[in-house]
């Protein structure tokens, strides 16, 4: 997850709720505006929503090879979890 800025100037920051033990609850994000004493700190690393887009797109297509890879190979080991 990035940090996205939004056209208005918002942050949305990923953040992860836990349990008290430690477990996943979720993921989320949570969006926080140039008042906030945290913006300037995450501003720098953050992206726009078209270059998470991007990133997102270019990642699904230069996952086809890797997912042919992976089929293969659960294919060739369909047979020997028996």
């Amino acid at each position: 997850m990035y940090v996205i800025r939004l056209a208005d100037g918002t942050l949305r920051i990923p953040q992860t709720l836990t349990s008290d033990d430690g477990r996943l609850i979720g993921n989320a994000y949570v969006e926080i505006g140039p008042g906030d004493p945290d913006y300037d700190r995450w501003l720098p690393e953050a992206v726009t929503e078209e270059q998470d887009a991007e990133r997102r797109r270019r990642w699904r297509e230069g996952n086809d090879e890797l997912e042919r890879e992976f089929l293969a190979f659960k294919e060739s080991q369909a047979g020997h979890d028996r």
